[in-house]
């Protein structure tokens, strides 16, 4: 697809998507360079082959010298927190959009080609499904306006200075090492490490809302066509399988069969913000990319509960703050019931 090895800079590069991102990079034959500021990641799953950088996005004068050389960036770095963005969303904001312009700018200002932005499914917000990219975006939390913000402000800064853009919107990814200590994200993750404590897992609302669970190797494909093909330039693109529409019951009890666990889940009220249905149409990649998928949801589940097993269940980590206290603020998060 490529004729020789580029310089590919990765942020996010210690997290769960952007360390595999780097692993496919490098399999590939390209020079991999990437930053992280290690609050959503672990300096352990960075690949030995990557030039880390522990710079936060923010830090614009840092950031710049960073991308000096570099062909292609993937930003793979948020605070992805849909439903706690509804309580904090300075932090989210701050995080998503401003740090997406920091590196824009800096990518620009470095004479790099192609700027790869991984945005999110929470763009659509709740409309027509499948979401196709066709919709006009309607997002409905503060995370999904500020992906969406982040979007704008790439476009105007590409057209205005000449700079490749391809924007991604992966949907709940899951795989070996997802973060899955956090209480405020990764549903899939959460209810696995409470199963592997011994705890049921909990589920909000009626657990009839219905989502579609991408496998990190079902996605890879999609992302290496998005940093190399020519018919990918200014596309935007959902990346992940979307045979399987499976509400958050089913996926309780498809980790619970791979886990041999009895179960029983709790049920608390429906978080504000959330979406009853979220799933996006792969039409397009299987279009422009012959995208095919590899994995059911249950061998994603299966692979990423043998890494869990061999890492072995954490304890949660309450670690961020909540901006807005209030009644609305689920009961989970209130009394750090994880």
């Amino acid at each position: 697809m490529q004729s020789k090895p580029s310089h590919v800079f990765i942020s996010g590069v210690a997290g769960f998507l952007g360390s595999h991102l780097a692993d496919r990079m490098i399999e590939l034959g390209h020079r991999v360079s990437g930053c992280d500021n290690l609050q959503g990641g672990y300096l352990s799953n960075v690949p030995k082959k990557v030039e880390f950088y522990n710079v936060d996005l923010s830090d614009h004068e840092a950031m710049n010298p960073l991308l000096k050389g570099v062909d292609i960036v993937f930003h793979a770095a948020a605070t992805a927190y849909d439903g706690f963005s509804v309580f904090s969303p300075h932090f989210v904001t701050q995080n998503v959009y401003s740090n997406t312009v920091s590196l824009a700018s800096a990518s620009i200002n470095q004479g790099v080609k192609r700027f790869v932005y991984c945005s999110s499914m929470a763009r659509y917000g709740e409309q027509q499904i499948p979401y196709n990219e066709d919709l006009a975006p309607r997002p409905i939390t503060p995370y999904g306006v500020a992906k969406y913000a982040a979007e704008l402000a790439l476009k105007s800064l590409c057209d205005i200075h000449g700079m490749e853009y391809c924007i991604c919107v992966p949907h709940n990814i899951i795989g070996p090492r997802q973060k899955f200590d956090d209480p405020y994200r990764n549903v899939a993750a959460i209810m696995m490490n409470r199963m592997l404590q011994g705890n049921q897992p909990i589920i909000y609302g009626d657990g009839d809302q219905k989502r579609c669970f991408s496998y990190i190797g079902d996605t890879l494909q999609t992302f290496e066509q998005l940093a190399f093909s020519p018919t990918a330039k200014n596309q935007v693109v959902n990346v992940g399988p979307d045979e399987e529409f499976v509400s958050i019951n089913e996926l309780a009890r498809t980790i619970a069969t791979v886990l041999d666990f009895e179960l029983d889940p709790i049920y608390f009220n429906k978080r504000p913000g959330e979406s009853r249905w979220a799933t996006c149409s792969a039409d397009k990649a299987r279009k422009l990319f012959s995208y095919s998928t590899q994995y059911t949801l249950e061998d994603g589940i299966r692979k990423m509960a043998e890494w869990m097993k061999s890492v072995g269940p954490k304890p949660f980590q309450y670690n961020l703050d909540l901006e807005i206290k209030n009644q609305r603020v689920p009961k989970t998060w209130q009394e750090n019931i994880l």
